[in-house]
């Protein structure tokens, strides 16, 4: 019967006579080239994976959502951004408070119950605008939404668990996280309004909300993976970590490169343009992981900065040349390719400079500052469309990006 066993001789000794024996050891399994094989063969992986990759997509429906679904129903554009900006600002203040408590009691045992709270919010705003509530009702229930678990930071707190001490994997770990994100905010935006189109104006938030749901807990159930609780001490915030703020000031103008461009080009183009520069961050951050990562993280940030800032300059370019869609898809696909490994390193140093035991934290502090971020831009990128026309709107995100490397070259590189 053929079998798969090597059929090399063992040559051994015994009694001062040489033995030939038949090698019946198991194969030797071929190890994979491809980084990303390797990472999620890692056990466990792909079931905490999967789990988190459903309760991330939501992130990308939610305020699209919420948009088309009160200004369908009340008629009013500014209430309705009014609403979502309440929510992120109430994010801000409540998500680093979340993440500490998963840091201190675990992700399963915070994760579940923070989301349920969340879950009700959402629910909440859904009735109240399908009963005609007043307004107030909608600003108290899309507040009440700030409870969400950055899901995304608990999914990187795993990997550097499972490969701390193994830089190489961890960066493909962290650009993978990376892809993912851009993924999930490519598909969201898009799946929601063609919900709210196809079924009714509820049915974003609504699905949106199960398919929170239904990750976090596939997600939380995946015990084995979960990181170690951290001992109860009074540590202070990552904040107070040198050289911190002004990696979270860089994340911040970073933040700001992304809201500009995305509510300059939706005035200049339509918002269906803006998936080419999500695709072309995915892409590029898939590559990237396939890279040695960087032994200098800090120079290395620097030169991603570099690139976006160089990059974020041709939709001006493709904008003010021409008015071809054609041409300024070009520019958003390249301008996109920066912005992945940029986020990458940026991620990395969060995960350098946090005290252990506070990633979920530190973590949870760089979302916000991007959030912050995006929220400044899109209020930027807005004012300059009204004031300046959407092809001068252009200058925002270049600035933006340029501010980040700034603050990141004076402040990151002392540290």
């Amino acid at each position: 019967m053929p079998s798969d066993t090597p059929t090399t001789p063992l040559h051994a000794v015994s009694g001062g006579l040489l033995v030939i024996a038949p090698r019946t050891g198991a194969p030797a399994r071929r190890v994979s080239t491809n980084p990303y094989r390797r990472l999620l063969a890692t056990p466990g992986a792909r079931a905490f994976t999967t789990g988190n990759l459903i309760a991330r997509l939501p992130m990308g429906m939610f305020s699209v959502s919420a948009v088309i679904m009160i200004a369908g129903s009340r008629g009013s554009y500014a209430l309705a951004g009014a609403v979502t900006a309440t929510g992120l600002a109430a994010t801000a203040v409540v998500a680093p408070w979340t993440a500490r408590l998963v840091d201190r009691y675990g992700q399963a045992r915070i994760a579940v119950p923070a989301t349920a709270i969340a879950a009700l919010g959402s629910l909440a705003l859904l009735l109240c605008v399908h009963y005609d509530a007043p307004a107030w009702t909608l600003f108290a229930a899309y507040a009440a939404t700030a409870t969400t678990p950055n899901t995304g930071g608990m999914s990187r707190a795993r990997w550097a668990h499972l490969h701390r001490g193994d830089p190489a994997t961890l960066h493909t770990a962290n650009s993978f996280e990376q892809a993912a994100d851009e993924l999930c905010f490519m598909l969201g935006p898009a799946l929601a309004a063609l919900l709210c189109a196809a079924l009714f104006p509820e049915a974003g938030t609504l699905i949106g909300t199960i398919l929170l749901m239904t990750g976090v807990l596939i997600f939380a159930a995946q015990r084995a993976t979960e990181p170690p609780v951290a001992p109860h001490t009074r540590a202070g915030s990552p904040l107070r970590t040198h050289g911190m703020p002004a990696l979270l000031a860089t994340f911040l103008a970073t933040g700001a490169v992304f809201g500009a461009m995305e509510v300059v080009t939706i005035a200049h183009a339509g918002g269906a343009i803006l998936a080419l520069q999500a695709g072309g961050s995915c892409v590029a951050g898939l590559l990237y992981g396939s890279l040695r990562p960087a032994t200098d993280i800090r120079h290395r940030l620097l030169w991603c900065l570099a690139g976006m800032t160089a990059l974020m300059s041709l939709p001006l370019l493709a904008a003010s040349a021409s008015g071809s869609l054609l041409t300024l898809a070009g520019s958003l696909l390249l301008a996109g390719a920066a912005t992945a490994p940029t986020m990458v390193n940026g991620m990395t140093l969060v995960q350098r400079l946090t005290p252990e035991g506070q990633l979920n934290e530190g973590m949870t502090l760089s979302v916000t500052a991007l959030l912050g971020g995006i929220a400044a831009g899109s209020a930027a990128g807005g004012w300059m469309v009204e004031h300046t026309g959407a092809v001068t709107g252009y200058v925002v995100p270049v600035c933006a990006a340029g501010l980040a490397l700034a603050v990141a070259a004076t402040g990151i590189r002392r540290t």
